[in-house]
């Protein structure tokens, strides 16, 4: 058992360095690999190069399909250059693979050294990304040799020769088992390094072992799927192509295994080297098959994965209202927390338009604006929820104190954006039963709501303003407006008590709805005012106002 846990722990090791690898040359040269896809579209061999070139820096054909699959939904790549540019990222994998088979475990103390020297003391933000990813690379040395340690342990194992002889039996199971533990890895490269470990040792053959190797590709396919499984159709189409190449590729090889081995052990001898040859070999072969059928491949995919109709368009694309947030940003946290504040304004535009229906329904006796404002909480709530949990993906990357303080400054903003556009809801409500019940406010009480009203609702213009430009003048300014509203609530409860002492009966008839609205729109301005707090300059703030 204990011997299982090290090397559990080792993979997980693995798999953390290549996340900091990943994250490091994303950090650095994100923008710049995100131009090279862009640009790569020219034709589809200088896609294939492209491709190869950023799956070989960043370690995972997963992260550069998700990226690819990004830009094909918005419309920023073609189906067919795109499957190109994942041919090349699957033959990149392998070319690390090539890479780390050697022992180069000497290099790990080194470049942790550097890694943590330029993380701590680096003079700019790309030395310290890099710094990071070359730490990521010390930690993958380290592991990779605590993983041929371990695995030279298993040889006696009772459990693990009953599994293994089980795989090699059933070449169909070995193959879903190893689909299904890549992408439970999300990491073909940390699978083969795996297997490749396990014949080194000769736990387990070498014919299982090319078996495994096809099904860690094809599991490779899996994960960009389900990532794509929430995106537009555009989107999906790129990773499922991908899996159609590799699951192609696995049915015309694996018949062959007899013919291909010798081919493989004629390269080189060793029989870890043989692992990744035949790793090579399998996504050359899907390359050399398909760059020249990359066009009816795309056909088929638009084929599987049809437009929907306008009418089914317009309906997804009221479930999917974000406009900003991306997670190909993810790698690259000040690009992230970019698109989050993008998002948070624009999720402030949706309650700042339910807060103007919901003035036209007090205006105009107008039920229809109510309804709709009454919607649109669930815009709002949608948004919340979406923005909530990207900052949380953003939150789970190693970041620096100020981009993790402006995580929980823009999810607290979005958090009472969320609140008012619940009391906004209660308002729609309201004003609904209002106006079904044919009930009138008198002119002076109406007068009061929309003079209270329109106030409330330029404070929400403020600070939104604010928030965007990180106006802190703007805040200050708002801040200042603080006793007005309050004084206009007392105001007009007191006048709203007068009519009824005086028996108006339109006063009389509306006062729940009254001292509701009144009530909700001092609710709004206290939470417009506490989210312009932390804008302005608080300590000097608080002495002006007293």
């Amino acid at each position: 058992m204990q011997v299982l846990i090290s090397l559990l722990g080792a993979v997980a090791l693995l798999l953390w360095g290549m996340q900091l690898v990943r994250q490091g040359i994303i950090r650095a040269f994100g923008a710049d690999l995100k131009s090279a896809i862009g640009m790569s579209v020219a034709n589809r061999f200088s896609a294939l190069l492209v491709g190869t070139a950023i799956t070989t820096l960043l370690q995972s054909s997963t992260a550069t399909g998700m990226m690819v699959a990004s830009f094909a939904g918005r419309g920023l790549i073609a189906t067919a250059p795109a499957l190109a540019v994942m041919l090349g990222a699957d033959i990149g994998t392998t070319l690390v693979a090539q890479l780390l088979s050697f022992d180069i475990s000497w290099l790990s103390p080194l470049m942790i050294g550097v890694g943590m020297l330029a993380s701590a003391s680096g003079h700019s933000y790309r030395t310290r990304a890099l710094g990071g990813a070359a730490k990521g690379l010390g930690l993958m040395l380290l592991s990779l040799k605590i993983i041929v340690m371990t695995s030279s342990l298993f040889r006696e194992s009772a459990m693990l020769k009953v599994v293994f002889a089980a795989l090699a039996d059933d070449y169909l199971l070995a193959i879903i088992f190893a689909a299904l533990l890549t992408w439970f890895a999300h990491s073909s490269l940390a699978i083969v390094l795996l297997i490749m470990s396990l014949v080194s040792t000769q736990i387990i053959t070498l014919e299982l072992a090319f078996v495994l190797v096809i099904g860690a590709n094809v599991g490779a396919a899996i994960a960009p799927m389900v990532a794509a499984m929430g995106e537009g159709v555009a989107a999906r189409r790129v990773p499922l192509g991908n899996l159609l190449f590799k699951v192609t590729a696995a049915l015309l090889l694996l018949p062959t295994l007899t013919i291909v081995s010798p081919f493989v052990a004629s390269i080189d001898t060793d029989m870890a080297r043989q692992v990744v040859n035949f790793h090579l070999l399998f996504n050359l072969l899907i390359a050399i098959i398909f760059i020249y059928l990359i066009k009816p491949v795309a056909s088929l995919t638009e084929y599987l994965l049809t437009e929907p109709s306008t009418e089914q368009q317009s309906s997804l694309q009221s479930r999917q209202r974000t406009r900003y947030i991306d997670d190909q940003y993810l790698g690259t946290p000040s690009v992230a927390l970019g698109a989050a504040s993008r998002e948070t304004i624009h999720m402030g535009d949706v309650v700042e338009r339910m807060l103007a229906l919901s003035y036209d329904a007090l205006h105009n006796n107008d039920l229809q604006a109510a309804k709709t404002a009454l919607a649109m909480d669930d815009e709002v709530d949608a948004l919340h929820e979406k923005l909530r949990r990207y900052l949380s993906a953003i939150s789970r990357a190693e970041l620096e104190q100020v981009e993790s303080d402006r995580v929980t400054e823009i999810l607290v903003f979005a958090t009472k954006l969320e609140h008012i556009g619940d009391i906004i809801e209660n308002m729609a409500a309201t004003l609904s039963k209002q106006i079904e019940n044919k009930h009138v406010f008198s002119s002076k009480g109406r007068d009061e709501l929309l003079y209270m009203h329109s106030r409330v609702h330029q404070h929400l213009k403020m600070l939104l303003g604010a928030f965007l430009a990180s106006d802190q003048r703007l805040a200050k300014h708002l801040m200042t407006q603080q006793a007005l509203v309050s004084e206009l609530e007392e105001a007009g409860m007191s006048a709203h008590i007068g009519r009824l002492r005086d028996g108006r009966v339109e006063s009389l008839e509306t006062s729940a709805y009254h001292m509701d609205l009144l009530r909700d729109l001092g609710y709004i301005n206290s939470h417009i005012l506490s989210l312009a707090l932390p804008l302005a300059d608080s300590a000097n703030l608080r002495e002006s106002v007293q």
